[in-house]
């Protein structure tokens, strides 16, 4: 293994000792290792800082970290925790390991996990940790379309089926723009849909958040959930559960999941039909003021929040919700407000500034009313039935 030399009890010492001091600084000196380049040592310091806030439980002795690249671009631990919710089985298979963060957390209710990245020197790395976290699985040096193209061609004896099958899809091009739609993809989910279903009956899909749910819904068939991931009310991914159980369903039928992780909120689920026929009644603000986490928002749930929790909506255009007596359990943030004139605003006065609806950004509005960032107030511009309104909570 190249790596090997990283893992010497002086080296490790070394990453640690070294792990809050300054980077930039630190590549500008030579290497105290005949065998460890200092650019290597850095790769591990920045591997490590990232662990402690995106993977906590990679902080254990002799873990390896690729390069930055491949860290940047894997689920944190919470997500792949959540979407291991419920998931278990026989065989699991994931097509697209990369640092295997998903494959570890997706399979840990699997017996037999398979795991196939393209990249010899990652699945090398993944393959070490896994022997250091005692966990087992078979891992697979390989483009993952062969892969699946060797499974097809086996012998009967030899075919292998997977309970559930994961992949995350590469959304970067070579000049690393950000690319979304399923067909820019590598792999093109659509190219290798009729493969996928071969080997499994039941497809995990981790997309960019920014593709937009009804396109998904109309590219792909025997879509029966996709789960909005956000974190911190920031929607970090749209997972996608593809199930072939040979009976025909609406695509209304399909389940959307929102959640916001790390938030304490309650998760928010419904069909597609719920929101198709579900009311809002409209108001301008009352006591309390509701703005749903960015999960909810990303799903199109602007009718049915409101129903379901009883509120009123204050424009058909304005995705914020107001009641006169509280109610709990809302997912997303709960403010008591009250209604004020632009008069009313001191200038230098500090806020948290929220704009819906409105002609004028954030920015703009700490301009005109020459109003500062902070404090403990919010301050909310926006638009109800009655027109515009300027709230601040109380």
């Amino acid at each position: 293994m190249a790596f090997v030399n990283w893992l010497s009890p002086q080296v490790q010492r070394f990453i640690d000792d070294h792990i809050d001091g300054d980077i930039q600084q630190l590549l500008l000196k030579k290497s105290p290792f005949p065998d460890v380049s200092i650019q290597e040592i850095v790769q591990q310091i920045k591997g490590k800082k990232t662990a402690q806030r995106k993977f906590p439980f990679l902080l254990k002795q002799n873990i390896i970290f690729p390069p930055n690249i491949n860290i940047e671009q894997t689920s944190s631990e919470s997500t792949a925790a959540y979407k291991a919710k419920g998931l278990n089985g026989q065989s699991f298979l994931d097509l697209t390991c990369g640092f295997g963060i998903d494959a570890y957390f997706l399979s840990q209710n699997f017996e037999n996990v398979t795991l196939v990245e393209q990249n010899p020197e990652l699945i090398q790395i993944v393959a070490h940790n896994w022997k250091i976290l005692n966990r087992k699985a078979r891992f697979i040096n390989q483009n993952l379309e062969e892969f699946l193209e060797n499974q097809l061609l086996s012998k009967a004896d030899k075919k292998m089926s997977f309970d559930v099958v994961y992949l995350d899809p590469a959304r970067r091009d070579l000049n690393n723009k950000k690319k979304f739609l399923l067909e820019d993809l590598s792999p093109n989910l659509l190219e290798i849909e009729e493969k996928l279903r071969a080997v499994s009956s039941k497809i995990m899909v981790k997309l960019s958040p920014l593709v937009d749910i009804s396109y998904l819904i109309a590219a792909l068939q025997d879509i029966t959930e996709i789960q909005i991931i956000a974190v911190r009310n920031q929607v970090k991914e749209l997972v996608l559960i593809i199930e072939s159980k040979g009976a025909s369903r609406s695509k209304h039928d399909i389940k959307i999941t929102c959640v916001n992780l790390e938030s304490g909120e309650p998760e928010f689920s419904f069909n597609l039909n719920d929101e198709k026929d579900a009311k809002s009644e409209f108001s301008g603000s009352l006591a309390f003021l509701y703005i749903p986490n960015n999960s909810i928002l990303k799903a199109g749930a602007f009718n049915l929040i409101s129903q379901q929790f009883g509120l009123k909506k204050l424009h058909p255009n304005t995705h914020i919700y107001t009641s006169e007596q509280k109610m709990e359990d809302f997912p997303g943030r709960i403010l008591s407000i009250e209604k004020i004139q632009a008069k009313d605003l001191k200038k230098g006065s500090k806020y948290n500034i929220i704009s819906k609806n409105y002609p004028l950004k954030p920015d703009e509005i700490k301009k005109k009313y020459k109003l500062n960032d902070g404090g403990n107030q919010y301050l909310i511009f926006t638009q109800s039935i009655k027109g515009k309104e300027i709230l601040r909570s109380t």
